[in-house]
């Protein structure tokens, strides 16, 4: 029989954290991802799904969408990415499934990417250095597409001095090495 231990993205059993003059870099295994795309001719009946689930109108482009449990962020026209607490949603993509129907199809996102989460005083200098986004001018609840380091991520406002980064779990090791050297550089 295996004796198999899950592992964080960074390869350690422990999400890492690091620290540079007040701001923290946090790996967040805590994330369940499915990704959602409406159907031809479901597209309507796919958002009025997310907006039940969320509690409010699905996100337009540029936006996130929260509510007690859930978080979607638009990724495409009628394509949005959910996430949920992966404790108690691990098998999120079934779950959206059997509420979905035939008006999306939902792929299991979860072991594809990697969450860090950067928070404190100093994260829009650490963005200007690694990434093309306009960071003063994204409020809370706005999310982007960019690329750090010629590596695709989402970059979504969580709060006035924090930021959720998502990149792909297989460069999880390059992301945070340049989320860390920006930190240096810029702290």
């Amino acid at each position: 029989m295996h004796d198999l231990a899950p592992l964080c993205a960074l390869g350690d059993s422990t999400p890492r954290t690091d620290s540079v003059a007040g701001v923290a870099l946090t790996e967040n295994p805590g994330h369940a991802f499915a990704s959602v795309a409406a159907r031809l001719g479901q597209e309507t009946t796919c958002a009025d799904h997310i907006a039940a689930l969320l509690g409010g109108a699905a996100p337009d482009v540029g936006a996130t969408v929260r509510s007690d449990t859930y978080m979607a962020f638009w990724i495409g026209p009628d394509q949005w990415m959910i996430s949920a607490p992966f404790d108690t949603h691990e098998d999120l993509a079934a779950q959206l499934k059997a509420r979905f129907g035939k008006s999306a199809s939902i792929t299991d996102q979860t072991d594809a990417w990697v969450c860090f989460d950067m928070e404190g005083d100093g994260v829009e200098g650490v963005m200007q250095l690694c990434a093309n986004i306009d960071i003063e001018q994204m409020q809370v609840g706005a999310a982007t597409r960019s690329v750090i380091h010629y590596m695709g991520v989402y970059v979504i406002r969580t709060a006035p001095d924090a930021l959720t980064i998502l990149g792909g779990r297989s460069s999880a090791g390059s992301l945070h090495h340049a989320l860390l050297t920006a930190m240096r550089a810029a702290l």
